[in-house]
C-alpha cells in the first residue's frame, strides 16, 4: 500500500504556526525551576542532557497549529490562539513524559526518553510541572475560567482513555471479557481525540467564537484523533522503522489491543492469532495473519470514516474564510500517512 504524500502546504503551515508559538512557549518554560526547565527543554528538543543547545525534533506541532487555526476560524487574529497553543503543547508533552514511563518506552523521537535520560522520578516531576504551567497559562487570559474548564474536561477524558488503554493489555483476546471495537473507539477518542479537539476549540474560544463553533471544532478534533490513532496502529505493525522511529511490530510484542488486532480477532481467519500474540518472536507471523484476516483493511476503512466525519463537521461549521481549508490541510497531513 502506497502512502499518500502530505499536502505541499502542510509542512509550511505547521512551521508557520510553530514559529508563531515558539517564543511564548520558551517564555513559559523559562518560568519553571531551572532543573525542571532543562528537562522540559530536552523534551521539546531544544537542548541535550546538561543544557547544551540542540536542534532535535520536537514533534509535528499539530496541536499548537490547531489552536492557532481555531482562533483564525473564529475570525480573530491568529495571535489570539497563542496561549491556547502553549497550553495544549505543554499538556501534550506532559502526557508523553508519563506515557513513556507507563509503557516502558526508552526512546522518544530517536533520543532517550526523559525518564531514561534523567530518571523516573524527575521525569514524573517535570511532567507535573508542565501540566501546572499549562493551567497557569490559560488562567492568565481574559477568558481564563472557560478556557481552564475546557482544558480540564479534555484532561479528564485523556486520563480515562489512558487508563482504558493500559487495562486493555491485560484483558483476554477472546471470550466475554475481550476488548471490543466499540470500547477501542471510546478509548481512542478520549486518549488521542480529546486534546486535538480541545486545541481547536480553545483557540476558537480565545478568538471569541460562540459555543456552537467551539463545539463543532471539538467534535471534529475528536474524530480526527480516532482516525490518527487508527493510522498510528497500522504504522505500529507495518510501518517502516526508519520513518516511524519505532521498532517494527513493537505493538504486537507488547500485546497491545490495537484496532487491526481487534478486527482480526473478530474474523474467522484470525482464530490462530491469540496463540501467535502469546508467543515471543512470532510477531512477524502475527502481522501476516492480521493482514490476511482483514485487520489492516478494516482499520484504514474506519480511519476514512472518521476523517469524513471530521470533514463534514468542519464544512458545516461557520468558520472564517481560509481557516477551514487550513484545518483540512492539517487533517490530511495527520491521517494521510497510510490512507
Amino acid at each position: 500500500m502506497t502512502a499518500l504524500q502530505a499536502p505541499p502546504a502542510a509542512p509550511e503551515l505547521l512551521a508557520h504556526c510553530a514559529g508563531l508559538v515558539r517564543p511564548a512557549l520558551r517564555q513559559a518554560v523559562g518560568r519553571l525551576h531551572p532543573w525542571l526547565g532543562e528537562m522540559a527543554a530536552y523534551s521539546f528538543g531544544w537542548c541535550e542532557v546538561g543544557g547544551a543547545p540542540a536542534t532535535a525534533s520536537g514533534g509535528k506541532g499539530v496541536r499548537q497549529a490547531l489552536a492557532v487555526l481555531g482562533a483564525r476560524a473564529a475570525g480573530a487574529d491568529e495571535h489570539a490562539g497563542i496561549p491556547a497553543a502553549v497550553a495544549v503543547e505543554l499538556v501534550h508533552v506532559f502526557s508523553l513524559l508519563h506515557d513513556d514511563i507507563m509503557d516502558g518506552d526508552a526512546t522518544r523521537r530517536r533520543r532517550p526518553a526523559v525518564w531514561k535520560a534523567y530518571g523516573t522520578g524527575p521525569a514524573v516531576l517535570a511532567g507535573d510541572a508542565l501540566f501546572a504551567l499549562a493551567v497557569e497559562t490559560l488562567a492568565a487570559v481574559p477568558q481564563g475560567a472557560g478556557a481552564v474548564r475546557l482544558l480540564s474536561a479534555a484532561l479528564a477524558d485523556l486520563m480515562r482513555g489512558q487508563a482504558d488503554d493500559l487495562l486493555f493489555t491485560g484483558r483476554p483476546c477472546t471470550g466475554p471479557d475481550r476488548v471490543t471495537v466499540e470500547e477501542y473507539r471510546s478509548m481512542a477518542e478520549a486518549k488521542t481525540g480529546a486534546l486535538l479537539g480541545c486545541a481547536a476549540a480553545l483557540g476558537a474560544l480565545l478568538g471569541g467564537a460562540d459555543e456552537d463553533t467551539t463545539s463543532a471544532l471539538d467534535r471534529a478534533g475528536r474524530h480526527l484523533g480516532i482516525a490518527f490513532q487508527l493510522v498510528d496502529d497500522v504504522l505500529g505493525i507495518w510501518g517502516d522503522p526508519a520513518v516511524t522511529g519505532k521498532p517494527a511490530g513493537g505493538d504486537l510484542r507488547e500485546r497491545k489491543k490495537t484496532y487491526p488486532v481487534l478486527a482480526a480477532l473478530d474474523s474467522p481467519a484470525g482464530r490462530a492469532l491469540p496463540e501467535l500474540l502469546d508467543s515471543p518472536g512470532r510477531s512477524e507471523e502475527a502481522a501476516e495473519l492480521i493482514e490476511a484476516a482483514g485487520g489492516r483493511t478494516a482499520a484504514l476503512a474506519e480511519a476514512r470514516t472518521h476523517t469524513a466525519t471530521a470533514r463534514a463537521l468542519l464544512s458545516r461549521a461557520p468558520l472564517a474564510a481560509g481557516a477551514a481549508g487550513d484545518l483540512l490541510t492539517v487533517l490530511d497531513f495527520l491521517v494521510g500517512r497510510e490512507l
